[in-house]
């Protein structure tokens, strides 16, 4: 098989130019995902009166936030065609080939459907307390905390998600949030 017939047939080749992402760029695009499970520990906090259990449930928030992080790398990360690269905006990758082998690229949308639930949690539990919480005892603090929370994560977070990180995704095309979900052809 000559060059151009194995480059035509590397999933990766079929992909966008890869654009690499400085340390530095990676931290700032994950600011909008850590400020948000910050909020969200933060209304949990607040919300449940900073008891021995509102502390409780907020450190767990604050766990699940980077477990979520970590279950991306561990189980989308590694059918990325982009692994072990920094052409990644979120930086992912690089960590989870510290983590996991590479997987079939091929795979990535499904991998990507399969587990991008495990984390939408995060986006619900401190939306659903801080509203019932506000509406049952009115707070300005939490409602503040609560307006904060909904503009970072269903604004801002997504917002440069879709605007930035995936459109410099290197494999976009192939992906079910941002592409047509379909393998390349």
């Amino acid at each position: 098989m000559d060059s151009s017939q194995s480059e035509t047939q590397d999933p990766a080749s079929r992909c966008e130019p890869l654009t690499t992402y400085t340390t530095a760029q990676t931290l700032i695009n994950n600011l909008p995902y850590i400020a948000m499970t910050i909020l969200g520990s933060a209304i949990l906090l607040l919300g449940l009166g900073a008891s021995a259990w509102a502390w409780f449930t907020a450190v767990v928030y604050l766990l699940y936030g980077a477990a979520g992080a970590l279950w991306i790398m561990m189980f989308v990360c590694p059918y990325c065609h982009f692994w072990d690269t920094t052409a990644c905006p979120c930086g992912y990758g690089t960590i989870a080939a510290h983590l996991r082998e590479k997987k079939d690229g091929d795979r990535f949308g499904e991998k990507f459907r399969k587990h991008i639930p495990v984390i939408v949690p995060l986006w619900i539990i401190p939306a659903m307390v801080g509203a019932v919480v506000v509406v049952r005892s009115f707070s300005w603090p939490l409602l503040g905390l609560l307006l904060l929370f909904a503009v970072d994560a269903f604004i801002i977070l997504p917002l440069l998600s879709r605007k930035h990180g995936c459109v410099e995704c290197p494999q976009k095309k192939t992906c079910p949030w941002m592409g047509s979900g379909e393998r390349p052809a």
